[in-house]
């Protein structure tokens, strides 16, 4: 992206400064927007979006410890993990500024600035901002797996580790989670993606079905079959075969597939040729691996054979800002199938979002943000054009974590911030600690 082409919103409480970059930025940039009170931020940017947030370290002349400029930081990247962030920070703060990088910063200016950097700095943050994507492609369809959570960055880091090999993997995860899009970015990645990629929903499959889709058959080996027909795992051949809720069959089913997996050859059915198999193994199931360990359900030597490495999924519940990034995501591609849009959130609507359990996962959250791109009336959506199916409402759980004394002191926190529009001191007293007292809860908290 080009800088001429970038929308820019600067936040400081000092007006001189917000003048100053104003003046600055204005030949080269589409659009600037200056705001002075940070607690209007989260409304500025549900109602618009912006490439780059230029926010200061230090508000309302309290003590410049840049603690107030990394909450704010932090609560941008939650609402839109994909704008680039620069802080301002005072020569003497450099170390706070480096660790603000860590936190999710882009980069950061030091006042008194140079004009020519400043203005260098963010043209090539946006030139360079495609390689920071994180969606990682999963197939030649387009799909991805979208996240920046520490739990999806673990999930792609197994993936960018196992795909260049032939292990074995298990996909661990709720329905909905994306497990399938787990198993075909390991084949797009790996040496096998010239290959088929075969999938095969195996808990889906009666004893019959089983050996005849998993194996082939010959003309006449049941009433039905009037030719020969390969199986799955002949058609496979040279690539990776994914057998999805594998956690659902039968002790008699296992035993077969065991002993293929140990012999690397089939046989068709009503047939006596040995088939010799070269594919690649990826299983998944929705059972919590306690529930596989247990024998009289699944055999334990054939759990040890599929799942020389496994990957698990976590719910999206458990994924905090992905939330808001795959809304985003889904709203763009619907309002692209639809030609409707484009929207604009409402803070009521993110609101809304965040507090649902989706115990369907992103499933569910692709679906919900289809619905509401077809009915929605307006550009801006609101609170009341979110709904939810009430197939799902009736399965919702927030989990057990949900009632842990340490997540309901994290909720209270983050509830009494957010009323009082990021004012510590406020929420402080509000709560009946000290300001102190606030801060390391939200560094022991990663707020």
């Amino acid at each position: 992206m080009q800088l001429k082409h970038a929308k820019i919103l600067i936040v400081d409480d000092d007006q001189d400064v917000l003048t100053a970059l104003r003046l600055l930025l204005k030949p080269f940039v589409a659009e600037i927007t200056v705001e002075k009170q940070p607690g209007n931020l989260v409304s500025i940017l549900a109602s618009s979006r912006f490439d780059i947030v230029i926010l200061d370290m230090n508000f309302n002349g309290l003590v410049n410890t840049g603690n107030e400029g990394i909450f704010w930081l932090k609560r941008i990247k939650e609402i839109t993990p994909d704008t680039d962030v620069v802080l301002i920070t005072a020569y003497g703060d450099i170390d706070l500024a480096i660790r603000s990088l860590k936190e999710g910063a882009s980069d950061f200016i030091v006042k008194p600035w140079q004009n020519q950097k400043v203005i260098d700095s963010l043209r090539d943050l946006l030139q360079h901002r495609k390689s920071k994507e994180k969606p990682f492609k999963t197939g030649t369809d387009g799909s991805k797996i979208i996240g920046e959570c520490q739990e999806i960055q673990e999930v792609f880091q197994k993936i960018h580790k196992v795909a260049p090999t032939d292990a074995n993997i298990l996909i661990l995860g709720e329905n909905g989670t994306g497990k399938d899009l787990v198993a075909k970015a390991i084949h797009e990645n790996s040496n096998r993606k010239e290959k088929p990629f075969v999938k095969v929903d195996v808990g889906a499959l009666t004893s019959t079905l089983f050996e005849s889709e998993l194996f082939g058959y010959k003309k006449g080996a049941f009433t039905d079959a009037r030719e020969d027909r390969k199986g799955r795992f002949e058609a496979a051949q040279g690539g990776t075969l994914f057998l999805d809720e594998i956690g659902n069959i039968s002790l008699n089913q296992q035993a077969r597939l065991l002993t293929v997996l140990q012999n690397r050859q089939i046989s068709p059915l009503g047939s006596n040729e040995v088939i010799p198999i070269d594919i690649r193994l990826i299983c998944a199931t929705n059972l919590d691996i306690s529930e596989l360990s247990n024998e009289a359900k699944f055999r334990k030597d054939l759990i040890y054979r599929i799942n020389t490495v496994d990957i698990i999924m976590p719910p999206l519940r458990a994924r905090g800002t992905d939330i808001t990034l795959l809304t985003k995501y889904f709203l763009d591609l619907y309002s692209e199938k639809y030609d409707k849009g484009p929207f604009k959130l409402d803070p009521g609507f993110l609101h809304k979002l965040k507090n649902h359990g989706f115990p369907g996962n992103v499933r569910e959250l692709q679906f919900v943000i289809e619905r509401t791109v077809i009915m929605a009336e307006g550009s801006l959506l609101l609170e009341n054009d979110l709904s939810f199916s009430s197939i799902e409402s009736k399965a919702e759980t927030g989990g057990i974590e949900d009632t842990r004394l340490e997540t309901v002191e994290k909720n209270t926190i983050l509830k009494v911030i957010d009323k009082n529009k990021g004012n510590i001191s406020k929420s402080a007293k509000e709560l009946g600690i000290t300001r102190a007292a606030l801060y390391r809860r939200l560094e022991k908290y990663d707020l």
